[in-house]
């Protein structure tokens, strides 16, 4: 639903978010795609129609892309689910589209056939939970549901084998979490990989998606796996950018937007269309789709 991160959802889901001028999602795929996956399937819910106008030709890098729509939300596990009929017998990865990040996914994938897993997951220190317990590569417990203390955080990466279909009950909203714990206790072959190398972010929040930006802009990170030449683009081709207007600090200026005449932006986004009025100074702003912005603004969001 992208509430923590509103108003910037209330016309954009969470995953299309521009990270200068790239949607949030696009990083995923791309990671994906470097790691050998062939093509995709989106879950969606809020805005659809969004994402159907975004893959309108079903595809992404020449990769097919089928968008499976939840009416109501199933959540994790459910989620999967409801794509069964989309999926042959192979194994297959689950990778949530509010993260950017470039750890290794090759280590996940070989220990998950080495060791012939049911599931493998991607476990981090992340500062934001401890949840996951694990023992001689094992996960022996999530959220303390069997009485074992849990020190990482899942990843928000898996694989998994098709087997894992057999046992979530189709048609009903149920996290992963329950249905992998049963596993567990049941002797399932329940993995995890630990990958504190490179960058993770959650996107879950606007201060998120700002420092995000920050971090980008300060320490010059590019994902090895993003293929654009020109990622990080700060200013759009076509924006148009007064020369006497500034831009300071990780200030970004989305597609046909227009700044004006002795306007200053510091460490403000622009989405595409924005426009800035004249002698504006906006300081830590985000400015939406076709929004205007005009006079002094500090920590806003238009």
């Amino acid at each position: 639903m992208g509430t923590r991160l509103r108003p910037l959802t209330d016309a954009l889901p969470k995953p299309l978010v521009p990270i200068f001028q790239k949607p949030l999602i696009t990083f995923a795929l791309d990671h994906l795609i470097d790691a050998g996956v062939n093509s995709f399937v989106i879950n969606t819910h809020r805005l659809p129609e969004l994402f159907a106008a975004f893959f309108a030709r079903n595809a992404y890098a020449e990769h097919p892309v089928t968008l499976v729509h939840e009416p109501d939300l199933l959540e994790t596990g459910g989620g999967i689910k409801n794509a069964e009929p989309l999926f042959d017998s192979e194994l297959f990865l689950t990778y949530s589209g509010d993260i950017l990040t470039d750890i290794d996914l090759r280590p996940l994938i070989d220990e998950h056939f080495r060791r012939g897993n049911d599931v493998t997951l991607a476990l981090r220190e992340t500062g934001l939970g401890a949840d996951i317990a694990l023992a001689d590569g094992k996960v022996v417990d999530i959220a303390n549901r069997l009485g074992v203390a849990g020190r990482y955080d899942f990843a928000n990466i898996a694989v998994w084998s098709p087997t894992v279909f057999r046992r979530i009950p189709p048609a009903q909203k149920i996290s992963f979490i329950p249905v992998v714990t049963e596993w567990i206790k049941e002797n399932g072959r329940i993995g995890g990989v630990i990958l504190n190398d490179g960058k993770w972010f959650n996107v879950g929040s606007v201060r998120q998606y700002l420092d995000l930006h920050r971090i980008l802009a300060a320490e010059k990170w590019k994902p090895r796996y993003v293929r654009m030449p020109e990622w990080p683009l700060a200013v759009a081709r076509n924006a148009r950018v007064h020369p006497t207007a500034q831009l300071l600090g990780c200030s970004v200026v989305g597609e046909n937007c227009c700044v004006d005449s002795e306007a200053k932006l510091v460490d403000t986004i622009l989405w595409p269309g924005a426009q800035i009025a004249s002698r504006s100074v906006l300081e830590n702003c985000i400015v939406r789709t076709h929004r205007t912005a005009a006079g002094t603004l500090h920590d806003a969001i238009v």
